[in-house]
């Protein structure tokens, strides 16, 4: 909180009084893209975009449910993050995650409704250890890949990750196989995935699951790839293209399905589910039972 302030000056010879008044902190957030200063209230009325800029700022995982979701039931799986490597202070990292969000791990799973469709849904937070895969967000993901297989149902996952959990080593490393596995099951069984891309979606995450959906839809100017674009452009000694690795970029070359704004996103996943006509009839024959 800022306090009052008063202060005197004089100016040839009469004397100036200036007062600056009491503002509560917090009230304001800067654009991390154009710089603009934004009333928070305001901002959040937009869905967490800026005005200016288009830019959409990161929201947690529960803000995304309340967004796109009519219903949602999370999915009561009880397990819990180990340490197997005995890394150094992980358990505390995973403690103080855990707190910050009130979540168990970097996503959350469970069965909702989008309009008249029931879908199974997973939506990764930023927030939980950089939205980093170990083996529980592994096997949370593959539990609402098995669950839309089971119930038939359109599956949807939010992505955001900085990738795979150093701290457990191979095991993190093998939920890209693991997920990417149970996701083909889905496709056999011709059940839709739909992959949203958050800003941002790279490495382990981006080369397995993310990179796998039916229809892939990335948020405006997301940041989206394997290696960060640093590290690609150290690799190769070479000037990288304007925009490189953002969500435009990736639609222009063909590597995502459409760019599409936070609050324009419930609207085009009705579309397309209405599209691939699964998920909706079993909501009629629940209502006629």
């Amino acid at each position: 909180m800022i306090s009052d302030t008063m202060w005197f000056k004089k100016e040839k010879g009469i004397e100036v009084t200036t007062i600056k008044r009491e503002v509560p902190n917090g009230l304001w957030v800067k654009c991390e893209e154009c710089g603009e200063i934004l009333y928070k209230k305001e901002l959040a009325k937009n869905l967490w975009i800026c005005e200016f800029c288009n830019y959409h700022f990161k929201i947690s995982a529960r803000k995304y449910i309340e967004i796109l979701t009519d219903e949602f039931k999370e999915l009561d799986i009880d397990i819990q993050t180990a340490n197997p490597l005995q890394f150094e202070g992980y358990l505390d990292k995973i403690k103080t995650a855990s707190e910050k969000t009130g979540q168990k791990e970097a996503i959350l799973i469970g069965e909702g409704k989008i309009g008249d469709y029931k879908i199974a849904l997973g939506v990764m937070d930023f927030r939980f250890v950089g939205g980093s895969m170990g083996s529980v967000v592994g096997e949370l993901v593959t539990k609402a890949i098995e669950f839309a297989l089971s119930n038939k149902i359109p599956l949807i996952i939010i992505n955001a990750s900085g990738g795979a959990r150093m701290q457990e080593g191979i095991l993190s490393l093998m939920q890209m196989a693991k997920t990417s596995a149970a996701l083909s099951e889905l496709a056999d069984a011709h059940i839709p995935y739909i992959s949203i891309l958050t800003n941002p979606t790279t490495a382990g995450v981006m080369a397995s699951y993310a990179s796998l959906g039916d229809v892939v839809i990335a948020e405006p100017k997301a940041l989206l790839g394997f290696a960060g674009p640093r590290v690609i452009q150290q690799t190769i000694k070479q000037e990288l293209p304007e925009g490189f690795q953002k969500a435009e970029f990736c639609l222009e070359h063909g590597l995502i399905d459409a760019v599409v704004s936070r609050d324009k996103l419930k609207k085009t996943l009705i579309g397309i589910f209405d599209f691939f006509g699964v998920g909706k009839e079993e909501i009629k024959q629940e209502i006629n039972n």
